[in-house]
């Protein structure tokens, strides 16, 4: 058998695997979920809702709007929508009451001028949510694995504790994926996150549900996590903005999991959030001492960037293929930078993209430094006790027994499969560098590349489990280090 043929025989078998599991998981769940009489949130109707973090906070520190309302306004908001979306997992609301009545209380003293509360606490008073995955003190901590249910946070996750110090205040915690490892956020402790747009679509994941929830009006600024695409897909999904910084950024300190040392750099913490001005704010908190290796302040003019643009990956056999929307939208994009700002953009063909998803293996699978091979993740999945038996639990799963999501049960009973031999990962370690050496050396620093998050607008609910390679749209960005920002996406 020639070496062309059988990578394209294995290629067709991955996805016929994927296919498969995908039909277990809707026959079985396909009367499942709740039933709502709306398919879409209600509108907002407080103007409270409808500003950004730093606008809210400068009317807090005018002392033109209290910011007990603030949070109050807020809550109200997740009573009436979180119960359709569940996005928020946790509530703090007695502990948020108390910290914005504190607010009040220290601004009627005028202790501070206003400029002075600006450069002290830049998001004084404004609500925040959190992804579960990250340590907020005295909340869960389990990312969805029910062996850590009882995981109470006894202290805050460095960027948590920073958005604190600079005013932020927290009002819940919000779902992801089990063990962060899938594209839709449900998980055997919380349930399944749902599209505020349609609820019968999904959320993303692993950062979905604070993707909903921003997106819902829940929340106005919120934190996440990225290995291969945990902001950009639930950004891109529910219309809200999320970026994923270059690694050594922003501290990834007080989450879990914790990527393993050679894949930890692919690890990004980064702001997720409901307006776009809110972005670099939170993004100068968030980083601490990190911020230097930015220039935030340079002036940037749109114009003198080098744009380039690939609407699709080239054709692999594992993924979808691009909706013609998206491609038109991209391209919309494309004439405005062009016709309207006066951009060069210069349409590109990579071809290595097409191997996103082989190069997402290879890069997962690298060993550390000391020669250790990365944790396994039905080693997490047991949390490191008893050991699990990926088979066994998905008999199990059939008959409504298992704690794991069907997405977990599939990724440790292939998980063996999928790595790579030496001869195979050398192969596609070289086509790693070659991409990334062309992506370098292509953007530079000043180039913008425009790439889908991902081929669909948000699938319906079980339907990511007969795509499952959909993902590597955003897990190919490892290659290049750079950071990627998922900004197209306001319906």
């Amino acid at each position: 058998m020639a070496p062309p043929f059988r990578a394209r025989v294995q290629l067709l078998l991955l996805r016929a695997v994927g296919f498969l599991i995908g039909l277990i998981g809707q026959a079985a769940r396909a009367f499942g979920g709740p039933k709502f009489g709306s398919r879409t949130t209600g509108p907002v109707n407080e103007p409270l809702l409808l500003l950004s973090a730093i606008q809210l906070a400068k009317l807090i520190r005018q002392r033109k709007v209290k910011c007990i309302d603030v949070v109050q306004a807020y809550i109200n908001r997740i009573k009436d929508v979180n119960p359709m979306i569940n996005g928020i997992v946790k509530y703090r609301f007695e502990a948020a009451k108390k910290e914005a009545y504190a607010v009040d209380q220290r601004l009627s003293e005028k202790l501070e001028d206003e400029s002075t509360l600006e450069k002290e606490w830049p998001f004084l008073g404004v609500p925040l949510t959190v992804k579960e995955a990250f340590q907020l003190q005295g909340m869960p901590n389990s990312s969805g694995l029910v062996n850590r249910r009882d995981a109470i946070s006894k202290t805050d996750a460095t960027v948590v504790a920073l958005l604190k110090k600079a005013g932020a205040i927290p009002i819940g915690i919000t779902n992801c994926s089990e063990l962060c490892m899938w594209y839709e956020s449900s998980n055997k402790i919380y349930g399944r996150s749902n599209n505020p747009y349609d609820l019968q679509h999904i959320v993303g994941g692993s950062s979905g549900g604070e993707g909903c929830t921003l997106a819902a009006a829940c929340s106005v600024i919120g934190v996440g996590s990225d290995i291969g695409g945990s902001i950009r897909m639930p950004a891109f999904f529910n219309g809200i903005f999320g970026h994923k910084p270059s690694p050594g950024v922003v501290s990834n300190q007080g989450q879990f999991p914790m990527a393993g040392e050679a894949q930890e750099p692919f690890q990004c913490t980064g702001p997720m959030c409901r307006y776009a001005e809110d972005l670099i704010p939170m993004l100068r908190v968030m980083a601490g001492p990190g911020i230097k290796k930015l220039k935030l302040d340079a002036k940037v003019h749109l114009q003198h960037l080098k744009f380039y643009w690939m609407e699709h990956d080239g054709g692999s056999l594992l993924m979808s293929k691009v909706d013609q929307d998206l491609i038109l939208a991209q391209r919309k994009v494309v004439a405005h930078l062009e016709n309207i700002l006066g951009a060069s953009v210069q349409h590109v063909k990579l071809k290595e993209m097409k191997y996103s998803f082989q190069l997402w293996i290879t890069m997962m699978s690298t060993k550390g430094h000391d020669g250790k091979e990365p944790v396994k993740f039905v080693d997490l999945l047991g949390d490191h006790g008893k050991p699990i038996n990926p088979l066994w639990e998905l008999i199990k799963w059939c008959l409504g027994l298992s704690v794991y999501t069907i997405p977990s049960i599939g990724l440790a009973l292939f998980e063996e499969k999928l790595k790579y031999n030496q001869e195979k990962y050398k192969k596609f370690k070289a086509v790693e560098e070659s991409l990334h050496k062309e992506l370098v050396e292509m953007l530079g620093d000043d180039g913008v590349f425009l790439y889908p998050s991902h081929p669909t607008v948000a699938p319906k609910h079980h339907v990511p489990l007969t795509r499952p390679f959909n993902f590597a749209y955003t897990g190919t960005y490892l290659c290049s280090f750079h950071s990627v920002i998922e900004i197209f996406s306001r319906k």
